[in-house]
């Protein structure tokens, strides 16, 4: 080849090589930046998925820690979100989300709500009472989530449980009707004889004498349940004070014996003392006399003729001061023994009428045992008798 090709030949090569490294270069910066882009790009999904899913953990922990259950569905009525009180109510599985709420839930009333609000939007303070015994009982308060064209995307259901207060409304009712009751019974009776004697039989001394004697028995009557009324108030809002001390348990019991020794001659009951003179009780001397001479009072009134009252001390195995009244009578039926306690609950309604009482004092004796930091129970065999116990704080 002449020589004089040389040069250009040489120079067109460099110029080559040189646009060749220019490209290769361009081309690694090229791919360098995609990869960085790439990299860029995947880390910021990455934490856009961190913090969507702490979002949705930090939500999700708000809803749980919520009282009111919480139900979210979406417009399909599909479950989105159920909260954990929600979930311990229905007892539903851990998972639920994606699943129809007809599937998971099975109570007619409340999916009847979700229709409710396709047509209300909203509503607020609807009452929800399961199916079955002793059932919860629910607020419901639901909206209706729209979009911007108002198109359904999803229900949402808060459910406040109101259980308890419909508990506390029940007894309040039941209280103040069996008060009523309680009331009218010897003021009606106090009425009559007043009218009967106001019409002429108060010149008879022979019927104006047992009036007055059976008006004056239904006027105690009324007297000794207003004491009562007003000795539960006292002790069930803490406004009783005991003045606890050492006691001589024996000369306490022998106290109530006294007071019903009358009642109990009647009936030719014997009331038997075996607690030793020399037995201490660290106790308030009139509210343990009080509950003491309620259980034997109640142990004659329901005892049989010729029976026996006996009282017995005894330590229990944590060695807790423990107090047993026991009788012979007709005993008390198995599914009154869990009741037995409460407010003007009677065993047979129409043998109490027949033999007094306000109902109330069983109810005392526990109240009075629970401010001294005992507990009181009962045992017993029908037709065999029954033994209450009740325990006293240590000395």
């Amino acid at each position: 080849m002449n020589s004089m090709w040389w040069p250009p030949l040489i120079f067109v090569t460099l110029v080559a090589l040189v646009i060749l490294q220019s490209w290769w270069q361009t081309r690694q910066n090229r791919r360098q930046r995609a990869r960085v882009e790439q990299d860029y790009t995947a880390a910021l999904l990455q934490q856009q998925r961190e913090a969507f899913a702490q979002a949705q953990a930090q939500q999700q922990a708000l809803f749980n820690s919520m009282i009111e259950g919480v139900l979210l569905l979406d417009a399909e009525q599909k479950v989105l979100l159920v909260n954990e009180s929600m979930r311990r109510v229905f007892n539903l599985p851990a998972d639920v989300s994606g699943k129809s709420v007809v599937e998971i839930l099975r109570i007619a009333d409340l999916l009847a709500l979700t229709d409710r609000l396709k047509k209300e939007k909203n509503f607020s303070d609807v009452e929800l009472q399961l199916p079955g015994d002793n059932a919860p009982c629910f607020q419901v308060t639901g909206t209706l989530v729209l979009d911007r064209d108002n198109l359904v995307q999803g229900y949402l259901l808060l459910l406040h449980d109101i259980t308890r207060l419909k508990q506390l409304e029940n007894v309040r009712q039941e209280f103040v009707a069996n008060v009523s009751h309680e009331l009218r019974t010897p003021l009606s009776l106090i009425k009559g004889f007043t009218e009967t004697l106001l019409d002429g039989a108060k010149d008879n001394p022979e019927v104006a004498t047992p009036f007055l004697q059976k008006i004056d028995k239904h006027a105690d009557r009324l007297i000794f349940l207003i004491e009562d009324l007003l000795t539960i108030s006292r002790l069930e809002s803490g406004r009783v004070s005991l003045n606890c001390q050492e006691l001589c348990l024996a000369e306490i019991v022998q106290r109530a014996f006294d007071d019903v020794e009358a009642r109990a001659a009647e009936k030719t009951i014997s009331l038997e003392n075996k607690v030793l003179e020399t037995i201490r009780v660290w106790a308030d001397a009139d509210r343990l006399h009080q509950v003491l001479f309620n259980l034997v009072e109640n142990a004659v009134k329901y005892g049989r003729q010729n029976g026996r009252v006996t009282i017995e001390f005894k330590k229990t195995a944590q060695g807790d001061p423990e107090v047993l009244v026991a009788d012979d009578g007709v005993g008390i039926p198995p599914d009154s023994l869990e009741r037995i306690f409460e407010r003007f609950y009677r065993v047979d309604r129409a043998r109490s009428r027949d033999t007094g009482g306000t109902g109330l004092g069983l109810s005392i004796v526990k109240h009075i045992v629970q401010a001294h930091g005992g507990e009181v129970r009962v045992k017993s065999d029908l037709n065999k008798g029954s033994v209450f116990y009740f325990t006293l704080p240590k000395s």
